[in-house]
């Protein structure tokens, strides 16, 4: 078995997959920046080191999360992400 890797956003932003115990994962980090990602499947994401400040799609507010806290994210929506330093995030795939 091997992992799948991604980049995106020009290598600024890293992510592995792998199945947790339960649900499909990446484990990744963010660089220092602002990036919109679109979903497909309903997202879990744990902030693990740093922090996220992020605005869901049809909101006006920007909320930041720090390590150990988690946001959920809609199947088919997007989210805008500013990351203030380097951080590090663990993201679960609702099947």
């Amino acid at each position: 078995m091997s992992f799948q890797t991604n980049e995106y956003f020009d290598g600024n932003v890293a992510s592995i997959a792998f199945q947790s115990d339960t649900l499909p994962a990446t484990v990744g980090v963010m660089e220092i920046g602002e990036y919109t990602f679109g979903t497909e499947a309903k997202e879990y994401m744990t902030v693990v080191s740093g922090s996220l400040t992020i605005k869901l799609l049809n909101t006006t507010e920007w909320k930041t999360y720090n390590a150990g806290e988690t946001f959920e994210v809609e199947a088919n929506s997007s989210f805008d992400v500013k990351v203030t330093v380097q951080t590090a995030y663990l993201c679960l795939y609702e099947k």
